[in-house]
C-alpha cells in the first residue's frame, strides 16, 4: 500500500489495536500492513474498512473483523512454504493475508459472485500464489490435498470429515465450532491422525454449509 494512501492512518490504528489485543507475530501484523483492506468491501463502507468490526459484503456473507483476521492467521503458524487451504473466500481479504504468508493458498466458496468479486481483485492485486475455486467447502478441495494448514472462515458443530482427512500430519487446522448463539475459535493439530483442539477464543461466524456440515 502506498505509504500516501488515504487509508494510511486508520491503518496505523488498526495495528496498534492488533498489538493491544495480542497479536505478537511481525510476519501477521506486516502482512496485515501491506493488503489494502479497503479494496475488499463494497464501496458503501469502505470508510469503515480498518475499524474492528465485521462488515457486509453481499450475499448474507461479512468480512470478518481484523482482530479475527489476524487471530486465525497467527494461529496458523505460517513459516512461507505451506499449501494452504481456506473455506469461505468471502471477499478475499483472508485469502491475501494468506497468500502474503504461505506458498500457496486455495479458497473455496460456494457462492459463485463472491468467488468472481474475490478473484477479480487478487488477480488485481497480483496475489498468483491464490487460486479461487467455487465449491462446498465442507468436502475440502481433493485436487491440492493434503494441506500443511487449513482455515475455515464460518461456523460448524464439528470439523468436517473430509477436511479432518485432506488435512497434513502434524498440519493446523483453524475453525469456529459451535452453535449459531454462540462459537468458540478452535485451532486444531494433526497428530498421529488425530486432531488436537486449542481454544483461542469465542467470536461470531456465519454458518458453514455444505454436504459434511
Amino acid at each position: 500500500m502506498s505509504e500516501d494512501s488515504p487509508y494510511r492512518a486508520v491503518r496505523q490504528e488498526m495495528l496498534e489495536l492488533l498489538r493491544q489485543r495480542g497479536i505478537r507475530s511481525g510476519r501477521v501484523l506486516s502482512a496485515m500492513a501491506r493488503v489494502p483492506r479497503e479494496r475488499f468491501v463494497p464501496e458503501s463502507v469502505r470508510h469503515l474498512a480498518y475499524a474492528d468490526r465485521a462488515l457486509p459484503i453481499g450475499s448474507e456473507q461479512t468480512i470478518s473483523q481484523p482482530f479475527i483476521v489476524a487471530l486465525m492467521t497467527e494461529a496458523l503458524a505460517l513459516e512461507g512454504t505451506e499449501s494452504v487451504l481456506e473455506v469461505g473466500t468471502g471477499s478475499g481479504y483472508q485469502a491475501a493475508i494468506l497468500g502474503e504468508l504461505a506458498d500457496r493458498v486455495v479458497s473455496i466458496e460456494r457462492h459463485q459472485e463472491l468467488s468472481a468479486r474475490a478473484k477479480r481483485v487478487l488477480d488485481e492485486l497480483g496475489y498468483a500464489n491464490v487460486t479461487c475455486i467455487v465449491g462446498d467447502g465442507t468436502q475440502g478441495w481433493l485436487d491440492g490435498a493434503p494441506y500443511d494448514r487449513i482455515l475455515v472462515a464460518a461456523a460448524a458443530a464439528h470439523v468436517p470429515p473430509a477436511l479432518e482427512e485432506q488435512l497434513a500430519d502434524r498440519g493446523i487446522l483453524v475453525i469456529p465450532v459451535g452453535s449459531p448463539e454462540g462459537q468458540v475459535l478452535q485451532a486444531y493439530r494433526k497428530s498421529g491422525g488425530k486432531l488436537h483442539a486449542e481454544p483461542l477464543s469465542g467470536c461470531r461466524f456465519v454458518p458453514l454449509v455444505g454436504a459434511q456440515d
